[in-house]
């Protein structure tokens, strides 16, 4: 039988530029305070938010998307006739046809390369970050722009607190390109189903739904667990890892993961993305904007070695260690 040509395999693949943009207005405890019952205190001791940026109504997803993937590529020292592939992590679109990522290579100049949306809700970034490792490593693209974006005040009641002092918008990219060294470990996923109804939107004319407690104590049980196997995974040890950037669900939720990573392992001056406390939770932005901010205040360097570990609705869960950029 005569076998088909296959694409050119990569040895390796890695992340070689990153970007982020958030929307200009800023949403304080004390502004939600005015107008809901809750207060400063109240929302610092719950979920460790002091303020969050909200999207203007005539800013959507596609349009937050657009300036992060433009600055990853810029980041990245390439053009967008480089990309050859763009995924968008979202949960949010207003509408699920046409998808975000056409739209998005479209308007960054990325001209009729392949282009999807990739719902894992929280963990969409990762997943995607997987999806596009192995798009590079299997030589199916040269380069591939990554995309996390979420409007989620779209999909947000205002007037609950429960999620009104948690969600906001936002976007981060990365471009994935190969290389001679793989410096994207695997990935280490899954999802727990039988959970989906803790957070959810019902449908089209319903706001998010989440069950903070249940949540809460998923998240702060098995999500540490999914980090150290994905250190595993990469055959480093977690001692090895110098940034530990989890999905920014909330800061309670970050610190007790951390927690059980010290006492697994890493180094008492491991490095956390605490980027909740002045971006809120943005979903599937949340990773590769934590970073953004984290490498633009010089917290991280280039050549660190990142463990990665989102989680959210579905529920689904997925982590991996990187070096950043």
């Amino acid at each position: 039988m005569t076998s088909f040509q296959a694409p050119q395999a990569s040895a390796g693949s890695r992340i070689i530029g990153l970007g982020s943009y958030q929307p200009e207005t800023v949403v304080s405890n004390h502004d939600l305070a005015a107008r809901m019952d809750t207060s400063d205190e109240w929302i610092r001791d719950r979920v460790g938010i002091v303020n969050r940026r909200i999207a203007s109504k005539d800013e959507g997803v596609v349009d937050m998307a657009v300036v992060a993937g433009t600055k990853a590529i810029e980041d990245a020292g390439l053009t967008p006739s480089d990309i050859g592939a763009v995924i968008v992590a979202t949960c949010t679109m207003p509408s699920t046809i046409p998808n975000a990522a056409a739209q998005v290579a479209d308007r960054i100049g990325v001209k009729a390369a392949p282009a999807f949306d990739l719902n894992a809700a929280c963990a969409g970034f990762c997943y995607a970050v997987a999806t596009g490792a192995d798009l590079v490593r299997a030589g199916t693209a040269r380069h591939v722009l990554v995309i996390g974006a979420e409007k989620l005040t779209d999909w947000t009641d205002q007037d609950d607190r429960s999620t009104a002092i948690i969600f906001a918008d936002g976007a981060g990219a990365v471009v994935i390109g190969a290389s001679e060294e793989n410096q994207i470990g695997p990935v280490a996923w899954g999802s727990a189903g039988d959970l989906s109804e803790t957070i959810l939107i019902a449908d089209r004319d319903s706001f998010i739904h989440q069950e903070g407690q249940a949540v809460f104590r998923w998240a702060t049980t098995q999500i540490a667990p999914v980090a150290i196997r994905a250190a595993e995974l990469a055959g480093v040890e977690l001692s090895d890892v110098d940034v530990f950037a989890p999905h920014q669900a909330n800061l309670r939720i970050i610190e007790a993961i951390a927690k059980r990573l010290r006492n697994n392992g890493a180094r008492e001056d491991l490095k956390i993305a605490r980027d909740i406390v002045e971006s809120g939770n943005t979903s599937s932005a949340s990773i590769p904007m934590a970073l953004d901010h984290m490498r633009a205040a010089g917290e991280i360097s280039s050549g660190d070695v990142v463990l990665m570990v989102g989680f959210g609705a579905g529920l689904s869960y997925a982590g991996q260690v990187v070096r950043c950029p």
